[in-house]
């Protein structure tokens, strides 16, 4: 009976040992994650840079990049053929009527003339359509053929959107060496390769 007692005494002075700093971890682990969520909702606290941080690498692996995002090039045809002369736009950034249009007067494309083999020009055709404006589902495209309404633009610079958004850029920017005219993405949009236009990676050239 004497041993019984004392192996019960053991065993209820071991789990007692070895539960309660079990339970103040999971309890301070609890505490923690309560904290970081009320600093996060009031906009306050040292780590708030950190989590928005790291939720902007979230956004970016998923491909979700917020309201000044488009999808990344997918086509390396595209990308080669009409990227060896000029920035290679997202589709996103003119409708299907577009794009139909730059693609059947590619004889004088912009006062130049574009060749491409038969394969070349049905593989960037069927790309273009498919994830034109019109049929894209990012906030960004959606923004483009709202203010669309009928019209058939050639050209970028050309859609009210993107004339609105860049309103406040003067003449004389534009005219700065690296940059050259509106239609030049790349050298203020450090992302715009990536489809990521958000104005947290904008550079002015000096």
């Amino acid at each position: 009976m004497y041993h019984k007692t004392m192996f019960f005494m053991f065993c209820l002075v071991f789990v007692t040992l070895f539960s309660i700093p079990s339970f103040l971890v999971y309890a301070d682990d609890d505490h923690k994650e309560n904290k970081r969520g009320n600093l996060l909702a009031d906009g306050n606290g040292d780590n708030d840079d950190n989590c928005q941080q790291k939720r902007k690498q979230d956004h970016h692996r998923d491909g979700d990049h917020g309201n000044g995002s488009v999808k990344s090039l997918a086509n390396p045809t595209y990308q080669f053929q009409c990227g060896a002369c000029h920035f290679a736009y997202q589709p996103e950034f003119l409708p299907e009527s577009s794009w139909i249009k730059i693609l059947t007067s590619l004889d004088d494309h912009f006062g130049e003339s574009v060749e491409l083999d038969a394969e070349s020009e049905k593989i960037i055709t069927d790309y273009l359509k498919s994830n034109c404006a019109d049929h894209s589902t990012t906030k960004r495209a959606a923004k483009i053929m709202k203010g669309l309404g009928n019209q058939t633009p050639l050209r970028i610079t050309q859609i009210p959107y993107i004339i609105k958004e860049h309103h406040e850029i003067t003449p004389d920017i534009l005219k700065r060496e690296f940059i050259g005219s509106l239609s030049n993405c790349i050298a203020c949009h450090t992302t715009a390769e990536d489809g990521i236009y958000d104005d947290d990676n904008v550079k002015i050239p000096k």
